[in-house]
């Protein structure tokens, strides 16, 4: 009888385009949530967790890039007992959810309302360097106003919400645009709808990367890149490419010359001057209140890619430089956007409910945290204590538990107690700040040994041996003093 075939074992790898998150990442994320949270509910603005799975009816067909939601999801289908299946979905942002939440629950809603969300988002694109098929997003949303105040109110908030992280001003600017002076552009462009829009959308937003004489050669009869391969231009005249230039051109250091560009680009376009009123009118808000274009200011150049945007669109973008993985510097660029979509609760209510709101890139802002040196939260480990007589683990678990009690994290060593010098290890791989030690030589005498972990550290980087003698790292104190001179070390090490 042949043997039966052994079941091979599973491969311990991380799925492609998923990546794992260990301690000290995850504190800094939680921390820095934390401080994000912090300004939002200052500003009024209440939290909203809501399923992460949607049904794909429900997340529509907005996903950027694709026809069919389906195709850039993660999507299953979920059967009844009558064989009837319905398709459910892993949320691709919490934009989407949030217009279900809305018009599931408004009657039960205050109007305005105003929510933040945070949490993990889910895209079945190709992976590559930096780009993950899962990654957090942090949003705010004000739903169920058409005043530009709710849109200037979201773009202070996003400056605040910056500078408390710990990007200082001069380091980013919140740049502000309305797709309804785009939709002027192009309608003075091309009033008949003859050529292709989303072309002319794509070419605009090339602008920052070909300039102004690559934007109209794409416009017109195309251009050749950098490899040498010729890209087919829109077919627009050069007449017709003019205001698209004058639109990109647009901006000045003074708003007020800025809009009145802008004014001349639409030309006589209703839905164009629309923008640029709504366009002053977040302008004399943010002035009012206080933010001078140090920190926002409104520039033509932003072309948000989602389908919903309906007005104004925004994106914080980090002005500092950075080193690319070829060495080359360059500016670190966006990590975050948003704008109005007006359009997206009527999928469910038939009637047009206006919202604005923005998306913070928690991993791109983390990077440029961790690339300013403004990341504090560090993960540290808990108070170990060591274990010299397996027979007295009654003793130990007494001694962490009157540390939990005072609120301190610690625990007891449960590996193989016979080498110390492993005890020590492991602790030192927790990046636990102290050791606990009790012998049967300190249990008789009532005392307990506290090893100062950090500090040890730091004297056997760098110290002589007198300086050893100055500042010793183990201390000796009665065991009835074992909280207050933990405590105590701790303090210090903070």
């Amino acid at each position: 009888m042949a043997k039966p075939k052994k079941q091979p074992r599973p491969k311990a790898v991380t799925p492609k385009g998923f990546r794992d998150y260990f301690g000290e990442e995850v504190t800094q994320r939680t921390e820095m949530l934390r401080t994000i949270a912090g300004v939002y509910h200052r500003y009024g603005f209440d939290a909203l967790e809501s399923s992460a799975v949607e049904t794909v009816e429900a997340l529509g067909k907005f996903l950027p890039d694709v026809d069919r939601p389906n195709e850039g999801v993660f999507a299953w289908q979920e059967f009844d007992e009558g064989g009837n299946g319905d398709w459910m979905a892993l949320r691709y942002d919490l934009t989407a959810p949030l217009a279900r939440v809305y018009a599931q629950h408004r009657n039960d809603l205050p109007t305005p309302y105003r929510r933040y969300a945070m949490g993990p988002v889910w895209r079945n694109e190709k992976p590559g360097p930096g780009r993950y098929r899962q990654f957090y997003q942090c949003d705010a949303d004000t739903v169920g106003t058409a005043s530009m105040a709710a849109d200037a109110e979201i773009c202070a908030m996003l400056s605040d919400t910056l500078e408390t992280v710990g990007i200082p001003r001069g380091d980013y600017l919140v740049r502000v645009n309305n797709r309804k002076v785009l939709d002027g552009v192009l309608e003075a462009v091309d009033h008949n709808r003859v050529y292709d829009r989303e072309a002319i959308l794509r070419t605009i937003d090339k602008f920052d990367k070909v300039g102004e004489i690559g934007v109209l050669e794409l416009l017109t009869s195309g251009r050749q890149d950098q490899s040498g391969a010729f890209i087919e231009g829109v077919g627009l005249t050069k007449t017709m490419a003019e205001p698209v230039l004058a639109f990109l051109t647009s901006k000045t250091n003074d708003q007020g010359k800025t809009l009145a560009n802008l004014r001349y680009a639409i030309g006589n376009s209703k839905i164009g001057a629309e923008g640029v009123a709504e366009l002053e009118q977040i302008g004399a808000l943010l002035d009012a209140g206080g933010y001078g274009s140090d920190r926002i200011e409104i520039d033509p150049s932003v072309v948000r890619g989602l389908g919903y945007y309906t007005g104004p669109v925004y994106e914080a973008e980090l002005t500092f430089e950075i080193c690319d993985e070829k060495g080359r510097k360059r500016q670190f660029g966006s990590v975050s956007g948003g704008g109005r979509y007006d359009d997206l609760v009527k999928r469910f209510t038939g009637q047009e409910v206006p919202a604005t709101g923005i998306s913070i890139g928690v991993d791109r802002l983390l990077a440029a945290l961790r690339e300013k040196g403004r990341l504090s939260a560090q993960a540290t480990g808990p108070v170990v204590v060591t274990v010299m007589d397996r027979d007295r683990m009654a003793d130990y678990q007494a001694m962490v538990a009157e540390l939990r009690n005072a609120g301190i994290r610690a625990e007891v060593y449960l590996g193989n107690p016979k080498n110390f010098g492993n005890q020590l290890k492991y602790a030192d791989k927790r990046n636990s700040p102290i050791a606990v030690i009790e012998g049967g030589d300190e249990k008789a005498n009532g005392i307990v040994q506290i090893k100062d972990l950090i500090l040890g550290a730091k004297i056997a980087e760098s110290a002589t041996l007198e300086e050893w003698k100055e500042r010793p790292s183990q201390f000796e104190v009665p065991r009835d003093e074992l909280v207050a001179k933990v405590r105590e070390i701790l303090d210090s090490q903070d």
